[in-house]
């Protein structure tokens, strides 16, 4: 829990609106319409399985993401950071972040059997009101805190600091009956406007990528292979319509918002994928039973 708290916590940190700006348009209208086109599939791949609705509709949310932190791994490493394919890419990767935050709040209020919109407007409702009260006491009171730390030119307080209120925030969140993951990342948006964003991020990644690294790793104590090898089929029928057909509706939509040349076919081999807050989504529906 803490490596995706931190992990949102740090995407919070990095949230810049400039790098949506030349490609504002496919990132802001055509992600959300790759979103809804994937939850669709997922849920018509649920229900060839067998599932019922709401464990479709779960699966469908869950694939509905690409991973931010492998394809900017793998644009760094290739030297492709500041291409146009890659902006387009990392432009849908932040509006599909910033989706997560209204999937964690909505899917576990569609999942209770008492069900009704009153429910879900309140849960907005809430979240709204955390934000405006973090937005306050981020402008007001966590500059002056951070002036104060860094003040006392000690990079181990100033750390203990900034991990404290991200994971701090995230548990008040958590209280106020959000969700943990929701609040860290809230935590970073304020915290990237204040004078020491940047500084924060420097500060806070090295820790990120360490309990990223055990997320990473406890997900793959998950995997059972003997239930792999007694599911293989549909396991692998299930990889390669995801794969395909979240490449496909990449490659279609980029270039239905005129983009050319390499532009479609690297956006459907980058993103097809699914990310790591898929797996966030799958741990939050097996509380409420919605997943088995």
């Amino acid at each position: 829990e803490i490596g995706v708290a931190l992990l949102l916590f740090a995407l919070g940190l990095e949230f810049s609106l400039k790098s949506l700006r030349s490609v504002w348009r496919v990132a802001l209208v055509g992600t959300p319409i790759q979103m809804a086109l994937t939850i669709v599939l997922g849920f018509g791949i649920g229900r060839w399985l067998g599932w019922a609705s709401i464990p479709s509709l779960w699966f469908g949310a869950a694939i509905s993401v690409s991973s931010t932190m492998v394809i900017l791994k793998t644009l760094m490493n290739r030297g492709l950071l500041g291409t146009l394919s890659s902006r387009v890419m990392i432009g849908m990767l932040i509006v599909q972040d910033l989706a997560l935050v209204p999937m964690l709040i909505v899917l576990p209020q569609l999942t209770q059997s008492s069900f009704h919109g009153l429910d879900l407007l309140l849960s907005l409702l809430k979240a709204c009101l955390f934000l405006l009260a973090m937005w306050v006491v981020g402008m007001e009171w966590i500059p002056f805190l951070l002036r104060k730390v860094a003040g006392w030119k000690s990079r181990e307080l100033f750390l203990l600091c900034i991990t404290g209120l991200g994971l701090g925030i995230g548990y008040a969140t958590y209280l106020f009956g959000l969700s943990f993951a929701f609040g860290a990342f809230v935590a970073g948006l304020v915290l990237s406007e204040s004078d020491y964003g940047h500084q924060a991020l420097s500060d806070i990644l090295p820790l990120r990528d360490l309990f990223g690294l055990l997320f990473f790793v406890s997900v793959g104590m998950l995997l059972d292979p003997s239930f792999l090898w007694q599911h293989l089929g549909a396991v692998l029928a299930v990889t390669l319509a995801v794969s395909l057909g979240k490449g496909v509706l990449f490659a279609l939509l980029t270039h239905w918002f005129h983009y050319g040349n390499v532009i479609p076919l690297a956006a459907g081999l980058g993103l097809f994928q699914i990310g790591e807050f898929s797996f966030v989504l799958a741990r939050l529906g097996l509380e409420p039973k919605a997943l088995s």
